[in-house]
């Protein structure tokens, strides 16, 4: 059976969350094993009581196959932390989802994403600056964001597939649970111009309770986040708090001091956002100026497994050019070839004479 199906059997148990089924891997050593836990392995994952009872009674309700073959004939994918193609920029984050399910497709270029949320009251200068960012930020090859609520949110992937670039919807709800419903038809051209995701399983509601969890995963997908507009409780703010959390560069659009509507801006800029002021601010702060030039260079020239060697040695920290000729034992003319494909596909980048970092 594929091992999918113990993954999205798993995912529905209450209570299990990201941290839990790591703690269960460590202990049990692979997704099958972990489903079928004894009481004793899962007391040794730091389960509660309540939490063992929520895991066997899933064991005794649900059947692994049964659930796959329902997501199979729903023709929803389904991407797991064991498969290669999850996104690298979320599989870093703290509480990264075990499993996403889309509607559509991931490709290579949704490496270089941005979110751009705010509030779902945006005013005339809310909408007029959040057509322009994502019209222009799609322009250069960048993904576009957000969570397809109204206001902002729908404006972005609106503004985005018009551009002819690329969107993701990160829902509150299984992605056939579509809310708000008056965004089903912009649900379905996101699908096929991008992807519609969630971390929640098919069957589940729209509930005021699963948004602000959802949001990290919008901010977790990208290289920076962007505020157009937040009155003092929006939900955009939460992405903002995910967003620093993550490590993630937070942008904030000013506004009037004398509109609600941009009173979390303000605040976040005086908090120590980016005060974004044009769409070359996010472009040259997160070195995405040369999409287009980046994604062509890794389509034209193959991966080198020594590419990966290289970025292993930047995992903790930038390198020398001497480092890395030392830990590859290569002639120093290679590895600076090496090092200029890399830098061309957006891999790294050189940050002082002769040093990288990773990208």
């Amino acid at each position: 059976m594929d091992t999918r199906a113990y993954w999205i059997a798993i995912n529905k148990v209450s209570g299990v969350g990201p941290a839990r089924v790591r703690a269960l891997l460590d202990e049990c050593g692979s997704i099958e094993a972990a489903w079928q836990a004894s009481i004793q392995q899962l007391q040794a994952a730091k389960f509660d009581r309540r939490t063992i009872e929520s895991m066997l009674q899933a064991r005794r309700e649900l059947d692994p196959a049964g659930e796959w073959e329902r997501v199979q004939a729903s023709g929803v994918t389904v991407l797991t932390w064991e498969d290669d193609d999850y996104p690298a920029e979320l599989r870093t984050i703290d509480g990264s989802p075990p499993v996403l399910y889309l509607r559509g497709c991931m490709t290579a270029q949704d490496e270089w994403a941005i979110a751009l949320v705010g509030t779902r009251h945006a005013t005339t200068y809310g909408r007029e600056v959040t057509q322009l960012l994502a019209t222009q930020l799609a322009h250069q090859g960048i993904t576009i964001v957000s969570g397809l609520a109204l206001g902002v949110d729908t404006i972005a992937h609106r503004a985005a597939i018009e551009a002819g670039g690329r969107t993701i919807a990160i829902l509150g709800s299984d992605v056939d649970q579509i809310y708000p419903p008056q965004n089903r038809g912009l649900a379905g051209a996101i699908a096929s111009q991008g992807a519609v995701m969630s971390d929640y399983a098919l069957g589940t509601r729209p509930d005021a309770a699963n948004f602000p969890p959802r949001n990290r995963i919008i901010s977790g997908l990208s290289r920076g986040v962007i505020i157009v507009e937040a009155g003092e409780r929006s939900g955009a703010l939460i992405t903002a708090r995910f967003a620093a959390d993550q490590g993630r560069d937070l942008f904030a659009v000013p506004g009037s001091i004398l509109s609600p509507a941009s009173i979390g801006c303000n605040r976040l800029i005086q908090q120590g956002a980016t005060p974004l002021l044009s769409v070359d601010d996010v472009l040259e702060q997160l070195h995405m100026t040369r999409i287009a030039e980046r994604i062509e260079a890794r389509s034209a020239v193959p991966a080198d497994p020594q590419e990966q060697t290289i970025l292993a040695c930047m995992a903790a920290q930038p390198c020398s050019v001497d480092e890395i000729v030392r830990n590859l034992g290569l002639p120093p003319s290679q590895v600076g070839s090496l090092l200029t494909v890399m830098e061309l596909k957006g891999l790294i980048r050189q940050i002082g004479v002769m040093t990288y970092t990773k990208a």
